[in-house]
């Protein structure tokens, strides 16, 4: 793959890790939505909609369960349900300070909802990414920009959701990661990932692997996104990573380390 690469410094920590930031949460989102946009193997799907097809609402909560924020734990399965579950894992209602016609005081994570029909996420720049029709292509995957990127429109929007840091899943919900049913379910559906494999998967690996403080270097492309290739870049930073959490270090990504690369408490 041949890409323009620039280092995504600042996520990457040889001393330890550290505690993963806002914006590094949300740039991993961003980042993820994108890859999932521009991977044709994803489509848009009503009654198959937890991948590889989304409709709207799941496709963004699927985004920000898988970095970290468990926003389908607390809840959120639809748009009618999305802004409560948001609202509990670390999200404000930012509704007063944005323009919901024109975009305007829009940034890059937010969470544009209309609570009864759709919702989308602003990449910031007068930019979205979002989920649409299946433009009457009912098989699985992309016939057609199923889910895009494009310049900021007004749904209308009931409001915006921007995310502040932090969030859990609710006391009574909680339980250790490794046994919560979500992460084994999720986990027995990815790819045993090495060296020379390509595409959303290791993208995702990648977005995983920052959140933890071990993004391969050099592995981002001009326009931030993942490059989805398994390099030796790639490599390193899952040694990094297994090395830490006590697995052989063998630059294999296999569900064991998915699990561990999902699970909040590895740092």
């Amino acid at each position: 793959m041949e890409t323009d690469e620039k280092t995504y410094s600042g996520l990457i920590d040889d001393d330890g890790p550290d505690a993963v930031t806002a914006q590094q949460t949300i740039d991993a989102a961003c980042s993820l939505a994108v890859a999932i946009a521009d991977d044709p193997a994803n489509g848009y799907s009503q009654a198959n909609r937890w991948g590889p097809d989304y409709d709207c609402s799941s496709f963004l909560i699927h985004v920000w369960q898988m970095v970290g924020v468990p926003v389908k734990d607390a809840g959120a399965s639809y748009t009618g349900n999305m802004k409560a579950a948001f609202l509990a894992c670390g999200f404000a209602d930012v509704s007063a300070l944005v323009n919901l016609v024109t975009g305007a005081g829009c940034e890059a994570g937010d969470i544009l909802l209309n609570e009864r029909d759709h919702a989308a996420m602003s990449l910031g720049s007068g930019r979205m990414v979002w989920a649409s029709t299946a433009g009457g292509h009912p098989e699985p995957g992309d016939q057609g920009n199923e889910i895009r990127t494009g310049t900021f429109y007004s749904f209308p929007w009931d409001c915006c959701l921007r995310y502040l840091g932090g969030g859990t899943v609710p006391a009574a919900r909680e339980q250790d990661d490794l046994a919560d049913t979500t992460i084994y379910a999720t986990v027995c559906l990815l790819p045993e990932l090495r060296q020379g494999d390509r595409g959303y998967y290791v993208r995702l690996m990648q977005t995983l692997l920052a959140l933890k403080n071990c993004a391969p270097a050099k592995s981002l492309t001009i326009s931030g996104v993942y490059d989805g290739d398994f390099g030796p870049a790639s490599v390193a930073a899952v040694n990094k990573f297994k090395k830490r959490i006590g697995l052989p270090a063998n630059g294999i990504c296999d569900p064991q380390t998915f699990a561990e690369l999902i699970n909040k408490n590895w740092r």
